[in-house]
């Protein structure tokens, strides 16, 4: 009894440092002298002490920082990219078994993909379709983690750092880009406007009168300005009826005067009718 007691006592304390407890969302990766013995936790967990240890693997997503890569791109542009990865152990005894460190071979594996796979882009496709350099990226880095138990959720490019010569180009060529913009809308601008006009011309051409009217609210306009004077052209098509009249009458020749050329005569009224426009559209309008 004086020995049994002793060896009771020895076997509970051993059994508790034998103990272990492993966290939700970890897992334990056991050896038995030595050999794999299997995938432990969560919970409370029975190592024998001296016979047995574990490696805690974390299944948690961990985002993994990419450092800034010099890279060259199919354009031969030099360039700093960096990105982001994010991951998480699927098979926590392959992580432990098949590759010494998965966090830091993971690493320098996107380093590397990194770098081959944007030497294949070019500048414009970098910039502007990073969706499809981020699922490239994706499938290979996790092709080729899928061995060491670790599944790549995401790739991430997170920063192009260009150098200041193309920062300044490319600013030149959005401004000149923009420009061109600017000058095509200004000529669909005068085209639609030389259409709306061709249009309105037509209108007009129907009745004679309305470039009358037209013209009359034009002066009207002007007149309601604060000026001294007014200035402006006399439309043909005010003198067409006087010219039409005067067309009409028959050719007259002058007594005493035979053999000169036939002439036209204006009659007085056409004659009057006519100053009497002249001089309304010769107007000034005076405003004090």
């Amino acid at each position: 009894m004086e020995l049994l007691f002793p060896l009771l006592v020895a076997a509970v304390a051993y059994s508790f440092i034998s103990l272990r407890v492993v966290r939700q969302y970890e897992r334990g990766v056991a050896f038995f002298l030595g050999r794999y013995w299997g995938t432990k936790g969560p919970g409370l967990v029975f190592l024998p002490a001296g016979f047995a240890s574990q490696k805690r693997v974390s299944l948690r997503i961990v985002a993994l920082d990419i450092p800034p890569q010099d890279v060259i791109t199919r354009d031969n542009v030099s360039v700093k990219v960096n990105a982001v990865l994010y991951m998480r152990v699927t098979e926590p005894g392959k992580a432990i078994l098949e590759i010494e460190d998965y966090l830091y071979a993971t690493s320098q594996l996107a380093q590397t993909t990194l770098r081959s796979v944007l030497g294949e882009v070019e500048l414009d496709e970098l910039l502007s379709d990073r969706e499809k350099i981020n699922a490239v990226l994706k499938k290979i880095i996790d092709m080729r983690t899928e061995a060491w138990g670790i599944e790549v959720s995401a790739v991430e490019v997170k920063d192009v750092d260009l150098p200041d010569q193309m920062k300044r180009a490319m600013a030149r060529q959005a401004e000149a880009e923009r420009e061109r913009r600017a000058k095509v809308i200004a000529a669909q601008g005068e085209l639609q406007a030389s259409q709306t006009l061709a249009e309105a011309a037509r209108t007009l051409a129907t009745e004679p009168s309305a470039i009358q009217l037209r013209y009359l609210q034009t002066v009207t306009e002007i007149a309601a300005e604060n000026n001294s004077t007014t200035i402006f052209p006399i439309p043909i098509e005010l003198f067409r009826p006087f010219l039409q009249a005067h067309a009409s009458r028959p050719e007259a020749v002058p007594s005493g005067e035979e053999g000169e050329a036939p002439g036209k005569a204006l009659p007085a009224a056409d004659l009057s009718n006519l100053m009497s426009t002249l001089r309304l559209g010769a107007a000034r309008t005076s405003k004090e």
